[in-house]
């Protein structure tokens, strides 16, 4: 499992909104220019964060993109996989119910559900909040 440019791109994008929330609607132009990403890319990135719910577009000449929520309520974890897709360390880990017919005889599944866990688990508890109270304007992930 690897996380994508386009994962990571998308947190990032995630953390710029929320780091400049009380400026109002975030332009892309202005996302693309603080964090040298495309806006070609950016394009790409939004679409999928404003269909899973976690940002709010606005038309308009004060338009632009902002949180629906506090940056408390955000996880890495959502975030990546709102773009990315499920994560999973093994593709038989994907769905909720393991279809692999090898499933019941597989001597190494509990290893992978026990790695599954710890790496999701892990996401989930970075909220865009501690990204904010790290103080990095110009983080890199």
């Amino acid at each position: 499992m690897k996380i994508s440019t386009k994962g990571r791109y998308a947190l990032r994008m995630m953390i710029d909104i929320a780091s400049h929330q009380d400026e109002g609607n975030i332009s892309l132009k202005d996302i693309a220019k603080r964090q040298e990403i495309s806006m070609k890319y950016l394009e790409q990135i939004v679409s999928p964060l404003t269909h899973a719910g976690l940002i709010r577009s606005t038309r308009g000449a004060q338009g632009g993109y902002s949180l629906l929520r506090y940056p408390k309520d955000y996880n890495a974890l959502e975030i990546i996989e709102a773009v990315e897709g499920k994560l999973a360390v093994v593709s038989c880990l994907e769905t909720p119910t393991n279809v692999c017919p090898r499933y019941a005889s597989c001597s190494t599944i509990h290893m992978y559900e026990g790695l599954n866990k710890v790496m999701r688990d892990y996401l989930e508890k970075f909220t865009l909040q501690d990204f904010l109270d790290q103080g990095v304007n110009d983080y890199v992930i």
